[in-house]
């Protein structure tokens, strides 16, 4: 009972510090970008997004955008953290090609508490996918790879219980979630110890939910595939890759993959759950660092500045804009990610995963998203084309309380006015998370996570 009176009475405290800044601004509007990818056309680049375009391309004639003031919104992030609400946490935000605030709050570890700076590295979890499918896509680009590949003709050993069904998955369903298998396929298996390749292995067995590309299902390991199709195409190792395609080229210094990458790091933000006694840190598990491409990356903010200023299309010498609109433009609909939290039951009107991302209609507006979430780490970050604008936010906890912030942003830069979304206690409801809930043991056909929210 008395920790429940803590936890009310420190909630109302979040929640009067936080609701003088929650007031939204006007907001242009622009027509929502549309565009697909289909099976029988999967190299059609789409149309360009509006926020793929170089600065010198803006049109003349549009109105002066209204001043984009950073500090409330900074402000939030330091009520988040204060009286150790959650331990730490950085957040950027880029706006018309510029780096419009960049900062870190709190502390990387509770017990040996240093402050969170922009160079601190935390696990990106899911928000590893959509290197991997921009890795992807640069390989469409240089000619050596298509959308419309078959996963087989790079990995031969690849079966599925359906005869004919391995043959039919593409690159595109890899990284749309549509191969067919149930969702979460042997995470469970992999919080269990197992090793990633037994597990590709024991797809053959798995029962199918649908023929590839028919339907989708989110997915860790199937997804993690596609490293295996970088290292047929290049010869070289996928992390090797990525670090050599983009980590180097965007200037993303303190970005790696894997756990010896991540301890590795000058500053890294320790992983924290709830403990009787308040925040614990905890030793990063290695699990899912076996599924790089799913769940592989550790980066600091800065490094997620640099990524969001290019998938925003400010670095078209490294990501055109042609790849970008395929990256971006909605595949299959995801009716689940409209349930959950309070956000998104209010705002998201459609949602659908592209190639490595999210794609919502969000209250009438493109929003471009990933989350993400392992034992200890949780990480947003979001693309709002219309106005140029990006926003990633991670912490090293497993509190809900810091993704009320994103749609907080979202709704002020819109105008949208009535939301309140930095006082609930729910959990954001997302699939982008990674741990089961409970481990369970190896074994099992397709086991699934039975995962909480991140």
């Amino acid at each position: 009972m008395k920790e429940r009176i803590r936890r009310q009475t420190w909630r109302a405290g979040l929640i009067a510090g936080l609701l003088p800044f929650a007031l939204g601004s006007a907001a242009q509007d622009a027509a929502p970008v549309a565009g697909t990818i289909t099976r029988s056309s999967p190299t059609a680049p789409g149309p360009a997004l509006p926020a793929a375009l170089p600065d010198s391309t803006a049109a003349t004639n549009a109105a002066p955008a209204p001043t984009f003031d950073a500090s409330r919104f900074e402000a939030m992030a330091e009520a988040l953290v204060a009286n150790g609400r959650i331990p730490g946490l950085a957040m950027a935000i880029v706006k018309d090609g510029r780096i419009v605030s960049l900062r870190g709050y709190g502390v990387t570890d509770a017990r040996d508490p240093q402050p969170v700076d922009t160079h601190t590295v935390f696990r990106l979890a899911s928000l590893s996918k959509s290197f991997a499918a921009t890795m992807a896509g640069m390989l469409v680009n240089d000619g050596m790879l298509r959308w419309d590949s078959r996963l087989v003709d790079y990995v031969p050993s690849f079966r599925m219980s359906r005869p004919e069904a391995a043959a039919q998955v593409t690159v595109a369903d890899l990284l749309s979630h549509r191969t067919g298998l149930p969702r979460n396929a042997f995470d469970r298996d992999l919080e269990g110890n197992a090793q990633y390749h037994d597990l590709t292995l024991r797809i053959a067995d798995a029962p199918m939910a649908c023929a590839p590309g028919e339907c989708y299902a989110y997915q860790n390991v199937a997804f993690s595939l596609i490293g295996d199709i970088v290292f047929a195409t290049t010869g070289r190792f996928y992390s090797e890759e990525v670090a050599r395609r983009i980590f180097k080229p965007l200037g993303m210094h303190d970005a790696s993959y894997g756990l010896e990458g991540l301890e590795a790091s000058a500053r890294w933000a320790r992983p924290h759950v709830r403990g009787r006694g308040g925040w614990v840190p905890l030793m990063p598990k290695p699990n899912y660092y076996r599924v790089a491409p799913a769940a592989g990356v550790n980066a600091s903010i800065s490094d997620l500045a640099q990524w969001l200023l290019a998938q925003g299309g400010h670095r078209p010498d490294i990501l055109p804009a042609p790849l970008l609109a395929t990256l971006h433009a909605p595949l299959v609909s995801t009716p689940s990610e409209i349930r959950g939290s309070s956000w998104r039951r209010a705002r998201l009107q459609h949602a659908n995963y592209a190639l490595g991302w999210r794609e919502y209609d969000y209250a009438g507006h493109d929003v471009v998203f990933h989350g993400g979430a392992v034992q200890g780490y949780r990480g947003m970050m979001a693309l709002l084309p219309e106005q140029d604008l990006g926003v990633a936010i991670l912490w090293n906890s497993e509190s809900a309380l810091p993704s009320g912030l994103l749609p907080t942003i979202l709704d002020s830069v819109l105008g949208l006015q009535g939301g309140r979304w930095l006082d609930e206690d729910t959990l954001d409801g997302s699939e982008d998370l990674l741990y089961a809930e409970r481990a369970a043991p190896a074994g099992g056909n397709a086991s699934r996570a039975k995962a909480s929210p991140p």
